[in-house]
């Protein structure tokens, strides 16, 4: 009951016990909303004032009655501000976070900015060094869609996941690139259990939901230039969204709304789904992961066989004994050097 109903319901009960309301102002009057304490009532029209005022006093707020105050509108065009740039998707996703805990990346072997001089980090430099160059066009010729890279394989097993967060990690390491890294192996998602990031919302609901943009599924780490996208909660037709065409207009725009950005793609096996192959003819580069010492030979040249449209191809032999890179490791181990 509001406030001026609880005025009226009193001077009615006024009326009934006789008193005389000639003088009593209206109900919306300013006496009427007054906040005085009354005395005990008397049937005289002094009294009905004083039961007004009384009723206004004991009346609850708003907030005590459990009632909810309208919301504050915004300007409109205030509602969905413009997007300018990696900055202005801080902006939109700031719920969306996760702290890696570095501890355990270094654990399963990863590569991490608070150990830049480990044999695995020294690994990766070599192994990103071309990769940055034809992301953001320091190689001569522009590359097409450079700033896309799939990561893939061409069997389950041979470490492809495990170079792609290594990747991306190494090149996050860099003064002044940026890199997304997009769980794209949507059937067997991995990030959960290697990153400890949640899988949704993320690359499925960007392509099934049309109320989603990018900065709405963006994860930001406590690793400064790095993002992530999960691959989102499971789908009946998970592998056909790769193939679809939302999936190449989500690409053209990734590729083209942050150019000075590297996007980092852990796909599935080649031989294990086509939905890989046709997800590879919208890379600007392919990092093909190949496990020493159990990958068939066969195995591999089937695999790039089924490569199209795309220029460059990087070869990365995985599980190796031993290394060039980690006997140069050796040599300047104990000096302390930037990525």
């Amino acid at each position: 009951m509001n406030l001026i109903e609880q005025a009226a319901k009193r001077l009615e009960e006024l009326k009934r016990a006789g008193a005389e309301l000639d003088a009593a102002p209206a109900a919306g009057s300013e006496a009427a909303l007054g906040a005085t304490p009354a005395k005990e009532a008397i049937p005289t029209p002094e009294a009905a004032m004083l039961g007004l005022r009384a009723a206004a006093a004991a009346a609850p707020s708003v907030r005590e009655a459990g009632a909810q105050a309208p919301a504050a509108v915004p300007p409109a065009s205030a509602a969905k501000p413009a997007r300018a740039g990696p900055a202005a998707d801080a902006q939109r996703d700031g719920p969306l976070r996760l702290d890696l805990d570095l501890e355990r990346l270094k654990s399963q072997g990863m590569v991490t900015p608070d150990a830049p001089r480990t044999q695995i980090a020294d690994e990766f430099r070599v192994i990103k060094r071309p990769v940055v160059r034809n992301a953001l066009g320091r190689s001569g010729a522009r590359v097409k869609n450079g700033n896309l890279v799939m990561v893939t394989s061409s069997l389950p097993g041979e470490g492809k996941t495990f170079t792609a967060i290594n990747l991306a990690l190494s090149i996050a390491m860099e003064l002044d690139t940026t890199v997304l890294l997009v769980d794209g192996d949507v059937a067997h998602p991995d990030f959960p259990k290697r990153l400890g990031a949640r899988n949704s919302p993320g690359l499925l609901e960007l392509l099934t939901r049309d109320d989603l943009e990018v900065a709405d599924v963006l994860v930001r780490t406590n690793i400064h230039n790095l993002s992530i996208i999960p691959a989102g909660a499971p789908h009946r037709r998970a592998t056909e969204l790769l193939a679809s065409e939302q999936m190449a207009t989500l690409l053209r725009e990734l590729a083209s709304r942050y150019p000075d950005r590297v996007i980092v793609f852990d796909s599935p096996p080649l031989l294990a789904t086509t939905e890989a192959r046709v997800l590879a003819t919208h890379m600007g580069q392919i990092v093909m992961v190949v496990a020493a010492d159990s990958t068939r030979q066969q195995a591999v040249n089937l695999a790039l066989s089924t490569i199209e449209n795309c220029d460059v191809v990087l070869m990365v032999l995985n599980k190796a004994d031993k290394t060039d890179v980690g006997a140069y490791y050796g040599y300047y181990g104990d000096e302390v050097t930037t990525p």
